[in-house]
């Protein structure tokens, strides 16, 4: 792949998107390889994580400007084209539906159609550095790709409507303190940090963490009682408890 590289440690697939010298921008190539590998590494039993990144100083820059004028897309209606449309809607649901804990780990610029990407992951931390920001409003387009229905569930309804009106870049601690990041790190130390929470999840049950997927998903959709009902009346496959509390036990004798 030219665009995506992926590095397995352990129980841990880290996608990485490689376009530095644009800033990691999308391209409709680079979200068919971002699809690919998320497909390819939610078929790996023995992954549990997966951690987006991006290579050099930035996340995501956004929609690769040029590519649509070369293209020729018809933006007049605010949109980017059905064809980024298509395969990008495809890479977030291939995240948010895959079984893994998935953590977007924000080291720079994440602005707009990166936004959009990073919150379709479960987790999502951020360098002190970064800038975060939704840039539609700018240049006149408005988001296809969900952002309208997922950031305000993430930072409160008043707070998204300032943020895409203003299109203003936020910091790392501001993303946090809006409820947009869980956690800010240093620059030097945010590859450590996040690595490290990766790994305590990994240690854990897999189809344990599949389970809380859907669940929190029945949240996310739900009221209190349908949630409810539903978490009481939904069965799982999780054949790896057994063993797992065996060796708890044995630990404590």
């Amino acid at each position: 792949m030219k665009n995506i590289s992926i590095t397995i440690t352990d129980a841990i697939a880290e996608i990485k998107l490689c376009r530095p010298h644009r800033m990691n921008a999308v391209t409709v190539d680079l979200l068919k390889e971002l699809r690919e590998s998320i497909d390819a590494v939610n078929l790996k039993d023995q992954i549990n994580v997966i951690i987006l990144s991006g290579e050099g100083k930035a996340f995501c820059a956004g929609v690769d400007l040029r590519e649509l004028e070369k293209n020729g897309t018809d933006v007049s209606s605010g949109g980017v084209g059905d064809l980024l449309d298509e395969h990008a809607n495809g890479v977030i649901k291939t995240l948010e539906g895959s079984p893994k804990a998935v953590i977007s780990k924000i080291n720079g610029y994440c602005f707009t159609g990166g936004l959009e990407i990073a919150l379709a992951a479960d987790l999502i931390y951020v360098a002190k550095d970064a800038k975060l920001g939704d840039t539609h409003a700018v240049l006149g387009f408005r988001p296809s790709w969900g952002l309208s229905q997922r950031l305000p569930r993430r930072v409160s309804l008043m707070r998204a409507k300032e943020l895409s009106f203003t299109a203003q870049a936020i910091t790392g601690e501001q993303a946090k303190e809006y409820g947009l990041a869980l956690e800010v790190f240093p620059n030097e130390k945010l590859d450590e940090e996040v690595l490290s929470i990766a790994k305590r999840i990994s240690h854990n049950s897999p189809n344990s963490i599949k389970a809380y997927k859907d669940l929190y998903k029945a949240y996310q959709n739900n009221g209190l009682k349908s949630g409810l009902e539903y978490e009481s009346t939904t069965s799982y496959e999780i054949p790896e408890v057994k063993k797992r509390v065996l060796d708890f036990l044995k630990r404590l004798r």
